[in-house]
Parts: structure tokens; sequence; C-alpha cells
């Protein structure tokens, strides 16, 4: 199984290109933002403590996202591979999803990091916000999770690089322009 871990700060397509990925090559999904939207949508405890952190733009802590993901891939029996979206978020939770795959004989094979200018995220957010309605979309909130991800969150980056599987993608462009330079590294790493 190919296992793939797409990256980057809020706003920068992961959703997106995500989508594509899955067109292209039918792995099964994993989004920590999705998974955590249907508990919140849901009204789960699980769902109550995760929207009172995601409504500060903060991250939910590290046990609760690693005990879903635990139990999502142990579902995904058949795959051809998965890309995990919006995981791992920290230095911790890549260390425990290189130890979940371990388990399984497996290991990261490819980290797509998408790369997009701090002013073009925040237009793309604030935009999605307009779209969508997200209650996370707005500039204050931005602002603090483009913070928090370069705080928290960047240092990832080394984790992967020190792995070997580190790929930085321009995430600026034409939508299909980018996927094209995401799927060269995926098939590199195949």
């Amino acid at each position: 199984m190919l296992n793939v871990v797409i990256f980057g700060p809020p706003g920068s397509g992961k959703g997106t290109q995500s989508e594509k990925i899955i067109a292209k090559y039918g792995f099964a999904h994993i989004s920590t933002g999705d998974i955590l939207r249907q508990e919140i949508k849901e009204q789960t405890e699980l769902g109550k403590q995760a929207k009172a952190f995601i409504d500060k733009g903060e991250l939910v802590p590290d046990a609760t996202i690693i005990d879903m993901l635990e139990k999502k891939l142990e579902s995904l029996t058949t795959a051809q591979g998965v890309i995990f979206d919006g995981f791992p978020r920290t230095v911790d939770q890549a260390g425990a999803l290189k130890k979940m795959l371990r388990k399984r004989g497996e290991d990261v094979n490819v980290m797509l990091n998408l790369e997009v200018q701090r002013e073009e995220l925040i237009q793309r957010l604030l935009k999605r916000g307009e779209v969508s309605g997200r209650s996370d979309d707005n500039l204050e909130t931005i602002e603090k999770r483009i913070r928090v991800y370069e705080e928290q969150t960047a240092p990832v980056i080394e984790f992967y690089k020190a792995e070997g599987s580190y790929h930085a993608i321009l995430g600026e462009g034409a939508i299909d322009d980018i996927f094209g330079r995401i799927s060269s590294a995926i098939e590199n790493a195949q």
C-alpha cells in the first residue's frame, strides 16, 4: 500500500488536491478535518470537545486524533493506497503515524508539502468562508490558524526531510498544474 501525506497550511489546497489524487489513483482518503466535522455534526462527545478547540483556532489533542485514525486505518484493508490529509500536524503525530504504519509493515512513502504564500492563503480562506459559511474562515481565526501552523506544524517538515520522503510542491497557480507536480512526486515514490 502506498501511504501519502498531503501537507500545507490552512487554505493551501489539500482538500482539492486530495480529491484529484483519489480520483486518479483510487486511494482511500483519511481527513482528520472530515472526521472531526462529522463528529461535530453528529454532536458526539468527541465532536463537542473538538469544536471548542477548532472554534478557537487551536489543534485538537493528539491522543484523540490518533485513536480516531487508528480505527479508520484498520478499516481500510483493500485500499491501494491512503492519503493522509490534515495529519500529522505535529512531530509527535508524525512519530505516532510511523509507529501505526510500522505495525502493518508499512511507512509513509511520500510527504507532499503544498507551499503557498501567506497573503494567498488568507484570500483563499476568506473566499472559502463566504462560499461555505465555515465558522472558522474569518480573518482573526485564519491568522491564528496560520500562526499555529507555523509554530506547531511546520517542524513536521524537518521530520519528513530526515525520513527522506519530503517533497515540496508549489501550491500556487492552476489547480491542474499543481496536480501535475503532485502526480510526478507520487509516481516517483512508487
